[in-house]
């Protein structure tokens, strides 16, 4: 079923425009509180956001909806959005909210909602909510006496630092490594370095200096450039980049080298099995990791297991199945162990771990396999369903008999913004290249 607010993570849209307006959010905040207002107790909701300038207006029309339902709601200010997941567990809160757009520009905004398991809302919860904000004459409000109390919490951060840090191998330490930490200018700035130093590590900081404006821009996991520049600068043995709301992680090795979410899955599940800690006897990951990964991972007789697109199809296969290592090539990665949802500074982490266990460069620890061919494109479209067109079908029945047994084709619609996304990877780079640019070219026309 299609849904008018909800996409792969959440709500999310350009600020005072559409699901992002303020009206609109203490509607989405009523809905939950609605939703999730059971029994006779007083109910609690925590919220964290990243560092976007819309955050304000929107934190507070979402808490005005939660109190007028008559939930308590408890604020933490810029906080990761693990952070948030692991609070909402910890606090014993009947539900957690993260207001950020990832990696999206400032001017966009978004909601992530966290059941009082910390896990984010199944599709059908996710629904339901939309069912109540189509009939807002199903809303209830609470009785005058049973409005709801707001209360900022101040040791936030200091909570989410002591917890990465007990996710850090208690018998190693950070000394003799310096690393370049870029937050994004968002939700991790402060923790982040701070939890790295803490654990004995060199800092050097950038994306770390948030106006409001600048969340995502030119830094970060999306944009790792400034990073590598800085590494080489610096000769830092590592590069982390976070995005703007920290729940995804780009590595860089000590050359400068772009190391993404397949090599850090794969570096944390084989050290893993080596050591006896992984369970479900390999990984989970989307339809968009590298078949190069798959291949490594079937040498080492583990099982690469795909979903379709978004972390918490990832988090709910693994918990279905009993698996303990999963995430996306973009750098969301799921350590259940740890953590209920994507967590990039946990990630970081156990790189880090295997780096100092390992006593060798970032760039031999982390290059575990050699990644096929793959090429990425977009297509911009502004309505209608255009993969549906009888054209793009068969052009994309000739792609896949082209590509074979040697390479995969995916072709989806973006969950958060107005793009398809056109993905070949195979052995013959040359073919993958044409597949792609004649796919989109395809596609473009059925969506003009």
């Amino acid at each position: 079923m299609s849904r008018k607010y909800f996409g792969t993570d959440g709500v999310r849209g350009t600020a005072n425009t559409g699901a992002m307006t303020a009206d609109m959010v203490l509607k989405i905040g009523q809905a939950a509180g609605n939703l999730y207002r059971r029994g006779a107790h007083r109910h609690r909701v925590v919220i964290g956001k990243d560092t976007r300038l819309s955050g304000y207006m929107i934190e507070q029309a979402l808490t005005a909806g939660l109190l007028s339902a008559g939930m308590d709601v408890f604020l933490f200010g810029p906080v990761p959005t693990p952070a948030v997941a692991m609070l909402t567990r910890s606090m014993r809160a009947d539900l957690g909210v993260m207001i950020s757009a990832s990696h999206n520009p400032f001017a966009d905004n978004g909601i992530k909602i966290f059941g009082p398991d910390g896990y984010k809302l199944s599709d059908d919860q996710e629904s339901e909510i939309e069912r109540l904000l189509d009939n807002p004459s199903l809303l209830e409000v609470a009785a005058p006496a049973e409005i709801g109390r707001a209360k900022r919490i101040e040791d936030a951060q200091a909570r989410y630092i002591e917890f990465a840090k007990h996710a850090f191998p208690r018998d190693l330490r950070l000394e003799g490594l310096r690393v370049v930490i870029d937050t994004a200018n968002g939700a991790a700035y402060k923790v982040a370095p701070t939890a790295l130093w803490e654990l004995g590590a060199e800092i050097i900081q950038i994306g770390n200096t948030p106006d409001g404006l600048n969340i995502n821009e030119k830094c970060g996991s999306t944009a790792p450039d400034a990073m590598r520049e800085k590494v080489r600068e610096t000769r830092a043995d590592i590069g982390i980049a976070l995005d703007g709301d920290a729940d995804r992680v780009i590595i860089v090795d000590e050359r400068g080298n772009v190391i993404d979410g397949d090599q850090v899955m794969a570096l944390i599940a084989t050290s893993w099995a080596a050591r006896g800690e992984l369970k479900g006897g390999g990984l989970v990951a989307t339809v968009m990791s590298n078949l190069g990964l798959e291949r490594h991972l079937a040498e080492k007789k583990l099982t690469l297991t795909r979903t379709k697109v978004g972390d918490r199809y990832v988090v709910e296969h693994m918990r279905a199945h009993g698996f303990n290592v999963g995430g996306e090539q973009s750098g969301h990665i799921v350590l259940s162990d740890f953590s209920t949802t994507g967590d990039g500074l946990l990630a970081a982490f156990q790189v880090l771990a295997e780096v100092k266990r390992q006593g060798k460069p970032v760039s031999e620890v982390c290059r575990q396999f050699v990644p096929l061919p793959q090429v990425l494109k977009n297509v911009k479209f502004k309505q209608g369903k255009p993969l549906e067109e009888p054209q793009v079908k068969s052009a994309v029945a000739d792609a896949e008999a082209m590509l074979g047994n040697s390479g995969r084709l995916v072709i989806r619609p973006s969950g958060t913004e107005p793009l398809i996304r056109v993905m070949a990877e195979g052995d013959d780079e040359g073919l993958v290249r044409r597949i792609v640019d004649d796919l989109c070219g395809v596609i473009a026309k059925a969506a003009a």
